[in-house]
């Protein structure tokens, strides 16, 4: 089976939710034996270099400087109807090499991963008459509405509405484009019916690679901690770790004050690095995600904004971890509070959570077991990527 994947990154290396998401799906259809070339748009923020997909893929990618211009930002505001974060993606030289692809190969099968990626649909379908999966790791419209209603800035919260209702626009018009969709979340495909999409939907959830996680060695991890692990530079997980600074920890630390957080991210802004909260470790990019999460007792997830799925608590999962979350942050993820995971929303609820799993080991070590079985059960990629050929499969006989 021949795979075009178009990818608004390069999903190398895999260390964040956005290119684990990516990189993921890749390895499992290659280890299902597909043959892949992964067209991709290489920008400065996630730059990597030629053929590190190899040998999973066939790399081909385009440089786009996706930088954000003030200038850019109010033209589009100004005079355009397509999203700013849509545009920036947008560039002749990826058209160009995609119909040199599309011409010079024939393809079973096109995934197509998210919104940034589908402006391409047009030029893909005017070169090629295979099967279009559109592959929706987020419902972006759903973010920027979320963050428009937590925001208090009031230009900043018009701006979020503004791009909201582009987004809404521009996801319901190119989604119908498609021949299919993978939508990662039941909450997902819902929207994507309000939105009045009409190709066919499937639930298709991220996968995680279980074989580091078993292979990992497990370690004692250090009394009265908790910690975070996020990509730092999308504007949710700031929000959310943000919130928990300010709402949470000083009443937290109130109750028991020889609890200590342990956060870590790409792209750790300076007023988080230089920050002065008692009791909080910033430690920046790390090296080995697996060894940070083994290291510390509760793993925390206080997103406010954000939609799809949280890769991260798969992977949190697969590393029996006993994860607290709000809602929002657990959206999507196949368990349930008090077995394999902890909700908590409001300040009060989020301190007692974090209280009560520190202080009982035995309700933590439960939570930490039933983890994993729910990693291993419903998120193990091999699984995962078969519904994927499925989908493909079901796409290519609608079209005979």
């Amino acid at each position: 089976m021949k795979v075009l994947q178009l990818t608004y990154r390069v999903p190398f290396p895999p260390t964040d939710g956005g290119s684990i998401g990516i990189y993921n799906i890749t390895k499992g259809l290659h280890d299902n034996g597909c043959e892949i070339d992964l067209m991709a748009i290489n920008t400065p923020k996630h730059a990597q270099p030629k053929d590190c997909m190899l040998p999973l893929a066939k790399q081909h990618d385009v440089f786009v400087n996706t930088n954000i211009s003030p200038f850019k930002l109010l033209s589009n505001v100004l005079f355009k109807s397509i999203p700013y974060n849509v545009e920036r993606f947008v560039s002749k030289d990826v058209s160009d090499k995609l119909v040199e692809l599309l011409t010079q190969k024939s393809y079973d099968f096109i995934q197509v991963e998210g919104a940034f990626v589908a402006y391409y649909i047009d030029v893909i379908k005017k070169h090629c008459s295979c099967p279009v999966l559109v592959r929706t790791h987020n419902i972006e419209y759903v973010i920027w509405e979320r963050l428009a209603l937590n925001e208090k800035n009031p230009a900043k919260k018009w701006f979020y509405r503004h791009l909201g209702k582009r987004l809404r626009t521009f996801e319901a018009a190119y989604y119908n484009k498609a021949d299919g969709i993978a939508a990662i979340t039941e909450e997902d495909k819902q929207r994507l019916l309000d939105l009045n999409v009409t190709v066919p939907i499937q639930i298709v959830p991220a996968g995680v690679v279980l074989d580091k996680y078993l292979a990992a060695q497990d370690r004692e991890a250090e009394a009265n901690s908790i910690f975070s692990i996020s990509a730092l530079d999308w504007l949710p997980n700031l929000e959310g770790l943000d919130w928990f600074l300010k709402s949470v920890w000083p009443e937290l630390l109130k109750r028991k004050s020889e609890i200590h957080f342990h956060i870590a991210g790409k792209s750790t802004p300076d007023w988080l690095m230089n920050s002065s909260f008692p009791n909080v470790h910033v430690h920046g990019f790390v090296d080995d995600a697996i060894v940070f999460k083994k290291s510390y007792q509760l793993m925390l997830v206080p997103l406010l904004s954000g939609g799809g799925m949280r890769v991260k608590i798969i992977e949190g999962l697969a590393a029996k971890k006993c994860i607290i979350s709000t809602s929002v942050g657990a959206e999507g993820i196949e368990s349930t509070h008090g077995k394999d995971i902890v909700i908590a929303n409001s300040p009060e609820e989020w301190v007692e959570a974090i209280i009560t799993y520190l202080e009982n080991e035995d309700a933590r070590q439960e939570i930490e077991r039933n983890a994993f079985v729910t990693a291993n059960e419903r998120y193990e990629n091999t699984a995962i990527t078969k519904r994927y050929i499925e989908l493909f499969e079901d796409l290519k006989n609608s079209k005979i």
